[in-house]
């Protein structure tokens, strides 16, 4: 039985990055309120997880974590003023806003982008036959998309995966300095970027093109509050971050896991209306975002029993949460046609997923498309693992389709 007394979040290997399942199990099992050396706790059973997202009583700003992680420099702006770490009045204000870029009007919009995007990307993977699925298919799939939406050129368009890695990269529990640097050079850069497409947009609110939400951004007001130019700078970084590499890792991982599992890609083959449930199979077996974090503005009290007081560090396993098998019947078997599948990968609460459809969409088309394309493929090379904590995913994934 596998000892994790000593366990310490703070302080996971490249092993434990590659293969957490065993370790996440024993936790779950043995320690679901695991105490970091720091004070913070790990938790790893759905129903903690859940209770924890959904309690109003639990605080995503960072402001005071940040600070001391990150000092004064880009990354503190930028992971202070985005949506994701904020709470109401704030959050509510900025979600009001992003919010008019997932309208069921801009979502069939974005679909029929994401369509032409897709067949495009497919009829380049058909030229190559042999090609890294990351770097020429899984990668360019959100980078297009979310180019269209904040209205970025062609020009910077292969910046936007670098960019995003070494912004999430400081994320991590544990982050070198050259890491550090990386993710302050990048928010710096590519805010300069964003900040020139907003000042552009700002005079000429009419030349939008199709899919663009950044004039609802700039003029869009809630309760007479409109955005402001840093405002508006940040959480657009933060719509590259939360689209690019969690839609980059939900194409990636899924092609991976159906090359281990090819008793379920014949499945979908045979009856490929089973998308919309891989897709949700996918996102809770190989979850992309695999960590979060709460502070408890309050204290309370876990489903586990276990009460933590006001002011605890949370940090809450995706990952673990969705392999619960208190929750899903024999949770590390790969099924598509999984029902009830309740899985957090798009968190819950009031900081679910604002773009939670988009991804959906983007994952059905974009992999219900490849497998109709390619029902021959197979693995061409050893992969590659992003190697971060926080993030699942491949940074290369060597395949052949014919």
């Amino acid at each position: 039985m596998l000892d994790v007394a000593g366990f310490d979040l703070n302080a996971i290997d490249s092993a434990f990055i590659e293969a957490p399942y065993t370790t996440l199990a024993e936790l779950r099992r043995s320690s679901p309120v695991h105490r970091n050396p720091d004070g913070s706790v790990y938790l790893t059973r759905h129903d903690d997880c859940l209770a924890t997202y959904r309690s109003r009583d639990m605080l995503s700003d960072k402001a005071e974590a940040f600070g001391a992680k990150f000092g004064e420099c880009p990354l503190k702006v930028h992971h202070t003023t985005s949506l994701i770490f904020n709470d109401p009045p704030y959050h509510t204000v900025v979600r009001k806003l992003i919010a008019e870029a997932f309208t069921p009007r801009k979502l069939a919009e974005m679909e029929r982008l994401i369509e032409r995007i897709v067949n495009r990307l497919l009829d380049r993977v058909e030229d190559l036959g042999e090609l890294d699925l990351i770097a020429d298919f899984a990668m360019m799939l959100p980078t297009e998309i979310i180019s269209f939406m904040l209205g970025v050129p062609e020009a910077y368009r292969a910046k936007l995966r670098g960019y995003s890695i070494a912004i999430l990269g400081a994320l991590d529990p544990v982050v070198p300095q050259a890491r550090m640097e990386a993710g302050n050079r990048a928010v710096e850069e590519f805010g300069a970027i964003l900040s020139d497409l907003i000042d552009h947009r700002r005079c000429n609110p009419d030349a939008a093109g199709e899919g663009e939400v950044l004039e609802a951004l700039i003029f869009g007001e809630y309760n007479g509050r409109r955005l402001t130019q840093e405002e508006l700078v940040q959480n657009c970084i933060f719509l590259l971050n939360a689209g690019h590499e969690t839609t980059t890792s939900l194409v990636g991982n899924a092609i991976a896991t159906f090359l281990d599992h090819p008793d379920q890609h014949r499945r979908l083959l045979d009856d490929p209306s089973l998308i919309g449930t891989a897709v949700e199979e996918c996102l809770r077996f190989e979850s992309p975002l695999q960590i979060g974090n709460r502070l408890a503005g309050e204290e309370i009290v876990l489903p586990s029993g276990m009460t933590l007081p006001k002011g605890t560090y949370i940090h809450t396993s995706i990952a673990g949460a969705n392999r619960d098998p208190a929750v899903f019947d024999d949770p590390d078997r790969f099924d598509i046609a999984r029902k009830p599948n309740p899985h957090i990968a798009f968190i819950t609460g009031i900081h679910v997923c604002l773009g939670a459809s988009l991804a959906r969409m983007e994952g059905k088309i974009a992999l219900g498309r490849f497998f109709e394309r390619f029902p021959k493929l197979a693995a061409d090379g050893p992969r590659e693992r992003l190697g971060l904590a926080r993030f699942r995913g491949y940074t290369s994934l060597p395949i052949r389709v014919r």
